[in-house]
């Protein structure tokens, strides 16, 4: 098997030294000089035209995305390739295999979560998983240490590969034209896949794999290929696209699409604290664990982790393979667990927090629009009638609605549409994070609602055959 390294050198700093060094997990991320995650970080245009009509554009007519730049790639090929993805997935492996797609979840042995990356089938035993470097991580260092018959490539964020480019292009086309453009680029019809199937395409004479995906609330398809054949591709979808009104869609604006559509993508992974972990952190870099904002503020880093079923992934769950993490997550399957929810933040106490950067008095936490997360794993505080019922974990601006909104997970009690809550916005004390200026806290009004906010996204297209 590939052994390259990738995890802790020893001119790295492991993340088991830093959290020695420092005393406390939760001391070491949250005054981390990390920055929050940008899709793109200055691969990808801000903004092609404005934002606000980019954000539009996947309700209106289609937009296209280029996710070449932001996330991380790790190629897994050989005869152990599902026998390892089983091992480490909560997902259910029965009949995957080529051209097969699938949110792969992974968590620790205590059953809390590690992250959740997209699984491309690329062959019968060889996939590409594409994701966050959480899960990336763990899958790539039990691949690399365990005795699994499996070779490995990992191919990171463009900002992290020297100059080289991506080994695969991926845009992604969506919006309610997206089905007749994806018909006029290929001559065909369009391929009778679910939600996170696959097919193959020929696009300008190149054969391009598509998965059904949809990002942002509305369907579409996930296009990808050899980097050296993407340049052709991009071209050949902004002509087709021309007459259906294609708009492409920079960075700015593709970081709001998963408030949308309800997808957490920075969950705390549950890493710090499983003794079973203790060779993991060893191999990590120190760097790797991130940085923590928000106004939540336990020295316990457990109370930061989540369940799949706190984040709505209780249906991947599957007991029929053994996996890490199976027996606790079976005990835990009939408990009572926190549920995720959209919050829509109330626009009288937002006006208060902008209108304090030029009026008199407290000024509050900047909150820029319209994503507002400033830790690469934010954590505000949920209150309702004084105690805390939950964590609020990705905010920002939908343009769509005119909201403020975070994706947020409470007690089932508090679970129900229209149900009134309060986020504290804030740290108190302020961390060292330089994203993080001198202010007081203040508690923001916020209504439950479903999540995914779209109604569409959340009743049709993650179970509509059309497209």
């Amino acid at each position: 098997m590939d052994r390259a390294t990738t995890g802790s050198t020893a001119a790295t700093e492991s993340l088991r030294d830093a959290i020695d060094r420092v005393g406390n997990a939760v001391d070491l991320i949250r005054d981390q000089p990390i920055r929050a995650f940008s899709h793109g970080l200055g691969f990808v245009p801000a903004e092609f035209t404005n934002w606000r009509e980019e954000a539009l554009a996947w309700h209106d007519s289609c937009a296209l995305m280029d996710q070449s730049h932001h996330m991380t790639d790790l190629f897994i090929e050989g005869p152990d390739t599902v026998r390892l993805l089983e091992h480490l997935g909560v997902n259910t492996f029965a009949g995957f295999g080529n051209d097969k797609g699938k949110q792969f979840t992974a968590v620790n042995n205590d059953g809390f979560y590690i992250g959740d990356a997209v699984l491309f089938g690329l062959g019968d035993t060889s996939i590409d998983l594409v994701g966050r470097r959480t899960v990336i991580d763990w899958v790539d260092f039990n691949a690399r240490s365990g005795e699994w018959d499996v070779t490995v490539e990992r191919d990171p964020q463009s900002v992290q590969r020297g100059g080289r480019p991506p080994r695969l292009y991926r845009y992604e086309v969506q919006g309610p034209s997206a089905g007749p453009l994806v018909e006029k680029l290929t001559g065909q019809p369009i391929p009778d896949v679910r939600f996170f199937g696959m097919a193959s395409l020929d696009i300008a004479g190149r054969k391009v794999r598509a998965l059904r995906h949809g990002m942002a609330g509305q369907v579409g398809f996930e296009l990808f290929g050899p980097w050296e054949e993407g340049a052709e591709i991009r071209e050949a979808i902004l002509r087709s696209g021309e007459e259906f009104g294609i708009t492409q869609v920079g960075s700015i604006a593709y970081s709001t699409a998963n408030l949308e559509s309800g997808w957490i993508p920075g969950p705390m992974p549950a890493i710090f604290t499983d003794d079973g972990l203790a060779g993991y952190r060893a191999w990590l870099p120190a760097t790797s664990a991130g940085s923590l904002g928000g106004s939540m503020n336990s020295r316990d880093i457990s109370d930061y982790y989540v369940t799949p079923f706190d984040l709505g992934y209780g249906r991947f769950v599957k007991f029929d393979h053994e996996f890490v993490g199976r027996d606790a997550l079976r005990a835990r399957a009939d408990q009572p667990h926190r549920h995720k929810v959209t919050l829509v933040w109330n626009p009288d106490d937002m006006a208060r927090v902008f209108s304090s950067l030029w009026t008199p008095g407290p000024t509050y936490k900047y909150f820029s629009i319209p994503k507002a997360r400033y830790g690469q794993f934010q954590a505000d505080t949920v209150l309702a009638n004084g105690r805390q019922v939950g964590i609020s974990m990705d905010c920002g601006y939908v343009v769509r609605d005119q909201a403020v909104v975070s994706l947020a997970v409470v007690d089932e009690a508090f679970a129900e549409p229209g149900t009134e809550v309060r986020v504290l916005w804030g740290e108190n004390p302020p961390s060292a994070k330089p994203t993080v200026e001198p202010h007081e806290q203040i508690e923001i009004r916020a209504t439950v609602e479903s999540a995914p906010l779209n109604r569409f996204a959340r009743t049709k297209y993650r179970t509509a055959p059309q497209l």
